[in-house]
Parts: C-alpha cells; structure tokens; sequence
C-alpha cells in the first residue's frame, strides 16, 4: 500500500468516524461574531467612501481657487521700444 493510499483510508475514516459534538453556544457566537465583522466592514466602508468624496470635494475647491492650469505670469516684462 502506497503513502497516498493509506492517508487517503485514513481520512476517510475520520470522515466516516463519529463526530465530536459541537458546543450550543457555538452557534451564536459565530453569529454575534459574525455581525460584529460585518457592521465593522459596513462601518469601515462607509469611512473610506466619505474620505473619498471629502478628498474630491477639497480638490475641487483648491483647484478652482488656485487654477493650477493658468500658466502664472512670467516675472520678467518685456523690453520698453518706442521712447
């Protein structure tokens, strides 16, 4: 009998085997848990997505006060012709 073989028996076995019984409290604090997780991911969510516009909405208004696109006005003036 090869090694796959006998592991395979033997996990059929602990399938087939009887099954060690599961704790009544189990159920509800895998569901308590489970809500918790998801009420911290709604939550976490609902921050990113609020960080997100807050950031749009100050770079908007940075930009429209600023014109980053406007080139600014050249420091040095052109030559004085025709005096």
């Amino acid at each position: 009998m090869s090694p796959l073989d006998r592991k395979e028996d033997q996990v059929r076995k602990l399938m087939e085997g009887p099954h060690p019984v599961v704790p009544a409290a189990l159920v509800v604090d895998a569901t308590t848990h489970g809500r918790r997780l998801l009420r911290r991911r709604r939550a976490l969510r609902r921050l990113g997505w609020t960080v997100l516009f807050a950031a749009a909405v100050a770079f908007t208004v940075w930009a429209s006060l600023t014109r980053p696109w406007v080139t600014p006005p050249s420091g040095i003036s052109p030559p004085l012709e025709g005096w």
